[in-house]
């Protein structure tokens, strides 16, 4: 079974996403901010990470950076689920070792789609 990290500061959002990743038979595991999610990935590296960008103490695009230079922090694919419209700042992210990036509100079937094509479902 795969697992996958819901990062997120929203519990609805990390509610949501672990609904939707369950039914996809993914084993799910959650965090509040990106210092809990690299405190997570320390210890058990999950095969995916479900990513948001603005948290408290530490935000997605630093929790990206920092995981990528953890020993097999190369190996999760991530995906960004943010609000943000910026396509620069989007472009930033992916550029910086994010694989997929779903625009919030997202769906299921959206969900579905960033999955297959991060090479996850």
């Amino acid at each position: 079974m795969k697992t996958c990290l819901v990062v997120d500061d929203s519990r609805v959002i990390r509610k949501v996403a672990r609904r939707i990743l369950e039914d996809l038979g993914f084993q799910v595991a959650e965090a509040g901010d990106g210092a809990d999610a690299l405190a997570f990935c320390r210890s058990t590296m999950p095969e995916a990470i479900l990513l948001d960008w603005h948290m408290p103490v530490m935000a997605g695009p630093e929790f990206l950076k920092r995981l990528r230079l953890e020993p097999g922090g190369e190996e999760p694919r991530v995906i960004f689920c943010s609000g943000e419209t910026q396509v620069e700042r989007i472009r930033e992210v992916l550029e910086s070792g994010a694989d997929e990036f779903i625009m919030k509100p997202f769906d299921a079937e959206i969900m579905v789609g960033k999955l297959c094509a991060a090479g996850l479902a």
